[in-house]
């Protein structure tokens, strides 16, 4: 049996691959720490934008940053907002603008504005004593024009620098050493254009960062994994260096993605799934290798037949659930819309994504 990887960050570490669930505004939904811990969570990815609005930076501070403020004690990455300026400002100019000073929110469509640029992204993140912090970008979708494209890389590249600038000057005023230092990530954009990839990384290498993100929709608009474009992006970077699958974590995306060379995954989708009545589970043994497609099941909660099925959502699963409830009483917790419902069936999705990262660190492909 191989050794696993590590990846060292201040007194932490995290054993590779690894899925971190989004935990957007400080939380996992229905879920609590001791809960995430239950299911081998090691690390959970929040963010700046919405966590400046609510709870507000002020709070944050108060309670001496996130890990004392939502108890959780293992790895926190903060993304920096910038996916938020893709999904908001791109759907509608009513939400804010994208400028080359930074990213100007308006939250509720009008009224109040917020400017999120690139320094105030890093204060924000080293201020809530983030483990990774990661740098401001210019989000787009894959299919956007070539000019689009080439804005966002000569932008995305820029407050790369700035943010690189405010990180240094932030560790030196506040006297961090190298050891206790949060680590930075850049994120690699430059849509479906190979060349423009290739800027950008080798832009972003030339400043210098701990490890590098996938940036861009990883989708196409049949919703299905861009693979040629994320192999290229991971081939740009040298293997010595860590990369993240920033929204990358459909279990089938997320084995291709690791075969590609990506080692850090996070998305919404594993909890959101569980909170519809969507379950994962294998159709295999754990001693067989992940091949195809076909080892990847779905149990849909709301069908009648789990009525009266006295028997776990998995027999392979060491998860709470599986050890202690059946499928019938799953499907009456669901059907009858109760809370119990969702603490437990996001367990179970978790611990199924653990256990995949777990079965990935001796896979051979």
């Amino acid at each position: 049996m191989q050794t696993p990887q590590k990846m060292q960050i201040r007194d932490k570490a995290l054993t590779l691959p690894a899925f971190l669930p989004d935990a957007t505004l400080g939380y996992v939904r229905a879920v609590d720490s001791r809960d995430l811990e239950s299911v081998g969570i090691q690390g959970l990815v929040m963010n700046t934008f919405h966590l400046m609005q609510k709870p507000g930076s002020s709070t944050i501070q108060s309670f001496s940053g996130l890990h004392n403020f939502a108890d959780w004690h293992k790895v926190i990455v903060t993304d920096s907002g910038g996916f938020q300026a893709y999904s908001l400002i791109h759907q509608s100019e009513q939400f804010g603008t994208l400028t080359d000073r930074g990213i100007l929110f308006r939250p509720d469509g009008k009224g109040r504005k917020l400017l999120l640029s690139p320094e105030k992204s890093i204060q924000l993140q080293i201020s809530y004593g983030s483990d990774v912090v990661i740098c401001l970008d210019d989000c787009t979708h894959v299919d956007a024009s070539r000019a689009q494209q080439e804005i966002s890389v000569k932008r995305t590249l820029d407050w790369a620098k700035r943010c690189k600038q405010e990180y240094n000057l932030q560790l030196d005023q506040r006297k961090i050493s190298d050891v206790d230092r949060p680590l930075i990530f850049s994120v690699i954009q430059g849509g479906g254009y190979a060349d423009l990839r290739k800027m950008c990384a080798d832009g972003l290498l030339e400043i210098g960062f701990d490890a590098f993100g996938y940036g861009g929709w990883p989708l196409n608009s049949q919703g299905q994994l861009l693979t040629d474009i994320v192999g290229l992006t991971r081939e740009l970077v040298p293997s010595s260096y860590h990369m993240h699958a920033l929204g990358i974590g459909h279990p089938l995306n997320l084995v291709k993605t690791f075969r590609l060379g990506y080692d850090l995954f996070d998305c919404a989708l594993p909890t959101r799934d569980a909170r519809h009545g969507r379950l994962m589970r294998y159709n295999l043994p754990p001693d067989q290798p992940l091949q195809g497609e076909d080892w990847l099941e779905y149990v849909y909660l709301q069908d009648k037949k789990h009525i009266k099925v006295d028997r776990p959502i998995s027999d392979d699963c060491d998860c709470p659930v599986c050890q202690h409830y059946s499928l019938g009483y799953l499907h009456h917790l669901f059907k009858t819309g109760d809370w119990l419902y969702y603490r437990l069936a996001t367990l179970h999705n978790l611990r199924f994504m653990t256990q995949l990262t777990e079965r990935l660190q001796n896979d051979h492909g």
